[in-house]
């Protein structure tokens, strides 16, 4: 078999949010909203917030950790690490190499971030799959891993009562076996549309200064209408392309796992693609918008819950800052529990 031919598959998942949680009702306290505000427009109706001192490498490391126990495998099995956010914890050096650390890995493997926003865990999976393919490296941890609440603005409400913190680990694998794991991959981007969703401050662009900081400019904005309509525009066309590139209908798919971030764009995706809302996993009412971390979080819950059978198709689509979006058709080859 040629190094192309190798199939990559998810053998294990694992998970971490923090422990405290901000319900709806709490946040109106802070910031001009109530619950049925934020339920009606989102959906959502509490969010995980991590303390001072759990940063990404931290959460990240947490959810590998199970997902290497749930595998029967030791850091010393990992090949390569690739890390997914949009909030690591320094600028330099990556969150993958803190994480490395923190987790014991060997010292000789490459570690590296992904910065595709909420699309980063798809990013990153096609990035995986693709090194794994090259017979290089025989297993890689895929982390999506998130502390929003740190650049949120906690006075504007239309994007503070959306995002939460967590992490998702997968623990990608080569097989002989064909037609398993990752059957194909769909990843597109505007760079036209940068300010859509974006952070002003913080780079080499704008370094921060007390102008900044006085200005609020180091904090999340997003123009939330316009990200709508490309959102549930893109989904759908992703995975309308990355089934027709495999050869598949949306009517062969057993779950869709949609980015967490809107129940109103999941139901919008859903009906572009007119498919019923119950093959659609939510967790988004617990954790709220959890970035890249929303689809590895959703999948795991829906696999631990026994909906996810071996074998069954299995799409994951999101849509992000960038603006980013992608698609994964996988083939699900059932992990160790």
């Amino acid at each position: 078999m040629s190094r192309a031919e190798l199939s990559v598959f998810i053998r294990a998942l694992g998970v971490h949010a923090p422990d405290r949680k901000l319900t709806n009702t709490e946040l109106s306290a802070m910031v001009e909203t109530s619950d049925e505000w934020i339920k009606t427009r989102s959906g959502i109706s509490e969010r995980r917030i991590a303390g001072a001192g759990e940063n990404p490498s931290d959460m990240g490391a947490k959810a590998a950790a199970k997902a290497l126990a749930r595998a029967g495998l030791t850091p010393a099995d990992i090949d390569l690490v690739i890390v997914a956010t949009m909030t690591p914890d320094v600028p330099f050096p990556s969150t993958a190499c803190l994480l490395q650390a923190k987790l014991g890995l060997r010292r000789d493997i490459p570690c590296f971030d992904v910065s595709a926003a909420c699309s980063g865990f798809v990013y990153a999976l096609q990035v995986g799959t693709d090194m794994l393919r090259s017979g290089n490296y025989r297993r890689a941890l895929v982390i999506g891993a998130e502390k929003l609440s740190s650049v949120v603005d906690w006075q504007d409400r239309a994007t503070c009562v959306l995002f939460g913190d967590g992490a998702g680990a997968a623990i990608l694998e080569t097989t002989a076996t064909p037609d398993v794991g990752v059957l194909g991959n769909q990843l597109g981007a505007d760079g036209v549309n940068a300010e859509l969703l974006h952070c002003v401050a913080g780079g080499s662009a704008q370094p921060a200064s007390e102008q900044t900081l006085r200005d609020r400019q180091h904090f999340l904005r997003m123009n939330g209408k316009e990200v709508f309509k490309l959102a549930v525009r893109v989904m759908a066309d992703s995975c309308e392309r990355v089934l027709k590139g495999c050869g598949k209908h949306s009517d062969d798919v057993a779950w869709f796992i949609p980015h967490q971030a809107n129940i109103r764009i999941v139901e919008a995706v859903a009906e572009q693609l007119q498919v019923g809302l119950d093959r659609f996993p939510i967790n988004l009412d617990r954790y709220g918008n959890t970035s890249a971390a929303s689809i590895p979080l959703a999948l795991e819950e829906a696999w631990a819950a026994g909906r996810i059978k071996h074998g069954d198709l299995v799409l994951l689509v999101a849509f992000g800052a960038g603006l980013t979006w992608g698609a994964t058709l996988l083939r699900w080859h059932e992990p160790t529990r």
